[in-house]
């Protein structure tokens, strides 16, 4: 762990770097170790130095949970198998006849997980735009349980006012859940604006690589944390020591690639405003965004994910998916490298014909550390294609 050394007040890039984390004490290792092993060494029975069993805990995994705490401003932080994973911890919570508010326009797998997985056991599920705080009073009675935000939201990247949410669920006894995904913690505190529980796919910008599957809750209630505690051991959906060490590697670089990430972005929305191929951009900094005061007020830059439609619909949108060179064609988002996709026929196709249901000529980017100019020209000849159309046959003129 990381000694002596008092992180408070300390900026988020050293907290980053030092928290929960320091040398070695056995070998002065900077870098904290992989441990692999599976079991540990009791000293007598039932009394050991802190590890038993490697699904109940394991020091690589324990020092990755200390690291990303202290950056959620949590006293406690759990590392899961897969976002998905770490969410349906948190769905647990809840029982059946309890109600959970799902924001309506929530990442696909998020509906699906709260409909077709928990629904079906009991638990109610309203769609509500959480943008009209009107709507979110209406839609909490006596058995809401919890409050879901996502935000930004994906892939329509609308921004929910944290802390004005949570004074209303709360004030109904609800739980208020924040997925902080697309944000990270460089960009956001849910905690501090009022949220009890924060989750991660930190397969994304945590992580930062995509080399790498994990999830992750943050909790700052004592008696919240060990319920959350007792699922992740009950259920057993936890990372291995070496994905641990990979997410714990990329937040170290967290903020100096969330710095990029957001400036390469605001210079791929410069061209997205100004094309003809584009009907419509999604991007808090654009001060026509319905959620951009709101983001001026509680994140600290405007994120590096940016989507738009398509002025040709779907087809124009297809078009400028498999017309990029730079930008790969596939799912996820968040790491170093930059990906476009469709969400209507990919990351959000599983929420077709329900509330949650995307734009068919929607197109989702997620921007990546690359050199600014030769993402804006990628993306300009891709543009540039989906106006001229397709090549005519071969001797056309």
């Amino acid at each position: 762990m990381s000694g002596d050394l008092d992180l408070g007040g300390l900026g988020f890039e050293t907290r980053a770097i030092h928290g929960g984390t320091g040398p070695d004490p056995s070998t002065g290792a900077v870098t904290t170790p992989i441990s692999l092993s599976s079991t540990f060494r009791q000293d007598r029975v039932g009394v050991h130095q802190g590890y038993e069993y490697a699904r109940s805990g394991n020091p690589t995994r324990a020092s990755l949970e200390a690291n990303l705490a202290v950056l959620e401003g949590a006293t406690h932080g759990f590392a899961f198998a897969s976002g998905l994973a770490a969410e349906d911890a948190v769905l647990r919570l809840l029982g059946p006849g309890q109600r959970l508010v799902l924001s309506n326009d929530a990442y696909g797998g998020t509906y699906r997980l709260a409909t077709r997985v928990h629904a079906p056991a009991g638990l109610g599920v309203d769609p509500v735009d959480l943008l009209d705080l009107d709507a979110l009073e209406r839609a909490c009675g006596d058995s809401t349980a919890m409050v879901w935000i996502e935000t930004p939201t994906n892939p329509l990247l609308r921004v929910a006012d944290i802390a004005a949410i949570a004074d209303t669920a709360h004030a109904h006894g609800a739980l208020v859940v924040v997925d902080n995904t697309f944000a990270s913690p460089w960009l956001q505190q849910p905690l501090a604006l009022g949220a009890d529980l924060v989750v991660h796919s930190s397969t994304k910008y945590l992580g930062g690589h995509s080399d790498v599957v994990g999830g992750f809750v943050a909790v700052v209630d004592p008696a919240l944390a060990a319920r959350v505690g007792f699922l992740q051991n009950a259920v057993g959906a936890v990372p291995g020591p070496f994905d641990c060490y990979l997410v714990q590697r990329g937040l170290k670089t967290l903020a100096v690639r969330m710095e990029r990430h957001c400036a390469n972005a605001l210079a791929v929305v410069e061209l997205l405003v100004n094309h003809p191929a584009v009907a419509r951009v999604y991007h808090p900094s654009l001060p026509d965004h319905p959620g951009h005061a709101t983001a001026v007020r509680q994140m600290r830059a405007f994120g590096g994910m940016v989507s738009f439609r398509a002025a040709g619909g779907e087809d124009a949108a297809l078009a400028i998916c498999a017309g990029t060179r730079l930008f790969t064609l596939a799912e996820s988002l968040g790491a170093v490298e930059s990906l476009i996709e469709h969400p209507g026929r990919m990351t959000h196709a599983s929420v077709a014909g329900s509330p949650n249901e995307v734009p068919s000529d929607l197109v989702r980017l997620s921007v990546g550390l690359e050199t600014t100019a030769d993402l804006v020209a990628d993306l300009r000849r891709a543009l540039d294609g989906a106006i001229a159309g397709p090549p005519g046959p071969a001797g056309a003129p």
